[in-house]
């Protein structure tokens, strides 16, 4: 088995689930046991200020919750760009880690570049994943760290797809109701 860890999944045009039709995931763990991600193309309404006003002073009174997946959608999981790691953050993609629970948020707050906050995550028991990628659900592409952190991710799946060029970027043209071409 070939960890994804630090990989997008992009929903394949056959990917038809609504929890995941047109999503990008951030791929945080994937080991025998399973795999862990965070949807990170689907924004919310909820201001962090509303909901979590702890993680104001991290992530800006501005902020949203994004909508990280369908797995406990009550609980908060939390992605940041890290300048010093702390030794309990699970890193991911470069500088770009999920934060544990217990984390210090004022000793984050000086640490971070820039973080999200979501709302659930996406979740996979073993084998799961693998058989989903065989059958041609998704599509594994290299993130940039930049990716979980783009203020408007709506258009994010297709210019995803886009910068692989060849038969993807032409993928990237569908819209999301092909019947109504």
């Amino acid at each position: 088995m070939e960890s994804k860890r630090g990989k997008l999944l992009v929903a394949g045009p056959a990917l038809q689930d609504p929890n995941f039709r047109r999503t990008v995931v951030l791929i945080c763990e994937h080991t025998e046991d399973g795999a862990l991600g965070l949807v990170i193309n689907r924004s919310t309404t909820i201001e962090v200020t509303d909901a979590v006003p702890e993680l104001a002073g991290l992530l800006g009174d501005a902020a949203r919750l994004w909508s990280g997946g369908p797995v406990q959608p009550q609980s908060i999981v939390l992605l940041a760009e890290l300048d010093e790691p702390p030794e309990d953050a699970l890193m991911v993609v470069g500088d770009v880690g999920l934060v544990l629970q217990g984390a210090d948020l004022e000793d984050l707050a000086d640490e971070a570049r820039r973080g999200r906050a979501f709302l659930g995550y996406a979740g996979w028991g073993p084998g799961q994943l693998d058989d989903e990628l065989e059958r041609g659900d998704w599509i594994v592409v290299a993130a940039e760290e930049d990716d979980a952190f783009r203020p408007d991710a709506d258009g994010l799946w297709g210019e995803v797809l886009a910068r692989q060029g060849g038969e993807y970027a032409l993928l990237a043209t569908m819209p999301p109701d092909p019947s109504l071409n």
